[in-house]
């Protein structure tokens, strides 16, 4: 429940920044161009910590970063309404982006250990709490945009979350902290065991000892190289998820609008549909693993989402375009969480930094993908690359499935 907690509670202050976007750039004056640039300063600031707090949560654990991370965030989220330039933005953005992406890599690090303890592939259910922590943050930072100053909004959720940090980073701290990885660890380094009677025979025989270490050197090497290809192929996975997320939150409510020519109003549940609809799958996902397993749930939702979006960017329709939003949310809604947890049992804390921050890169790379195509082509034909990255994020699955390529920790969820 802490943990769950902290997944919530940067998702709500993260939404709660986006809905006070506007208000920000009319104090600062920046043009789009200009606002763009300062809002890349919070990508910046994520994909530089990500690799940095991989190697904190290895030296420190990943229960302390969490905490210390989520307060750094918390700490960000007030300073944006008291900056009068773009510069000034983009320089408190760089730190909002660190904080960002340091909890995001942390808090999956967690989730992996507790995830490997529990026994049970509850992965999703964490997401889903930051998707539900995204739109409790979403709604209430609406209903206080024409009551309540950017500057003070931003202070009550920067507070509210230093209050959920110090509730639930003291049960997260308080609890014996899993002792799996550090096991594993040693397990996995070649010539070390336990002071028993072992030990005594290596030492009673060296030559024997020496051999075996050496017999040992090179699987290991090739088990090592084993798993940094599986890292990268599930962080290309959770690219090919996030490009489909990224890509919906900037462009489904223009579609709608431009494209099948629906009323503003109308247009807004769009990505409202979207958002609901990877709620909920998330919600059922642990029980979906548990019944399906992994690579089923991740190969069928990639599927899904490709029928979703193909029905979505080519439907004339209003609510049959809705109804393909929805399938896409439900389509993508597992194939990054269950990604994370694999690369994380795989690679540790470093191995969900990669993970990460290349599917970090797809969330940065599809709105402008989808700009470009859209002014070379068309909006709707554009979108119908979410279809293929999704399609290619389910097959992937299938790649990276268990026993499909030897892990150098020989751990699987």
């Amino acid at each position: 429940m802490a943990l769950t907690a902290f997944f919530a509670v940067d998702g709500f202050l993260f939404a709660a920044w986006v809905v006070r976007i506007p208000d920000i750039r009319a104090q600062v004056g920046a043009s789009h161009s200009a606002l763009g640039l300062a809002l890349l300063c919070i990508s910046a600031g994520a994909v530089a910590t990500m690799p940095v707090i991989g190697r904190l949560c290895v030296r420190y654990g990943s229960r302390p970063v969490t905490v210390a991370s989520l307060a750094v965030l918390s700490l960000a989220v007030p300073l944006p309404p008291h900056t009068h330039s773009v510069p000034a933005l983009g320089g408190v953005l760089l730190l909002f982006g660190a904080g960002y992406g340091a909890a995001n890599v942390a808090m999956n690090s967690a989730a992996v250990d507790l995830v490997a303890e529990l026994r049970r592939p509850v992965m999703p259910s964490f997401h889903a709490g930051y998707s539900l922590g995204g739109l409790l943050g979403a709604a209430v930072g609406g209903l206080l945009a024409g009551r309540v100053s950017a500057a003070w909004a931003l202070a009550l959720g920067g507070a509210l979350g230093l209050l959920v940090t110090a509730a639930a980073g003291t049960a997260l701290l308080r609890s014996a902290a899993p002792v799996t990885a550090r096991a594993t660890a040693q397990e996995a380094t070649p010539g070390t065991a336990p002071v028993t009677a072992q030990a005594t025979t290596a030492v009673a025989a060296p030559v024997a000892a020496q051999a075996t270490a050496q017999a040992r050197r090179e699987p290991r090497a090739a088990q090592l190289s084993g798993a940094r290809l599986l890292v990268v192929l599930l962080g290309l996975t959770a690219l090919c998820d996030a490009y489909g997320e990224g890509a919906l939150a900037d462009w489904a409510t223009l579609h709608l609008t431009d494209d099948v020519h629906a009323s503003a109003g109308l247009a807004a549940t769009g990505y409202a549909a979207f958002a609901l609809a990877m709620t909920a799958g998330r919600i059922s996902g642990t029980w979906l693993t548990i019944r399906l397993g992994q690579t089923r749930v991740m190969l069928a939702g990639g599927l899904t989402a490709a029928a979703g979006m193909l029905t979505g960017a080519l439907a004339p329709s209003v609510p049959v375009v809705l109804a393909g939003l929805g399938l896409v949310g439900l389509g993508l809604a597992n194939i990054f969480p269950l990604a994370i947890a694999r690369a994380g049992a795989v690679g540790g804390p470093q191995g969900v930094a990669t993970a990460s921050t290349l599917g970090y890169a797809g969330m940065l790379i599809g709105p402008p993908v989808i700009g470009v195509l859209a002014d070379a082509a068309s909006l709707p034909m554009a979108l119908t690359t979410v279809a293929g990255t999704s399609a290619l994020a389910g097959l992937l699955a299938v790649v990276v499935r268990p026993g499909a390529l030897r892990s150098g920790r020989g751990r699987t969820v």
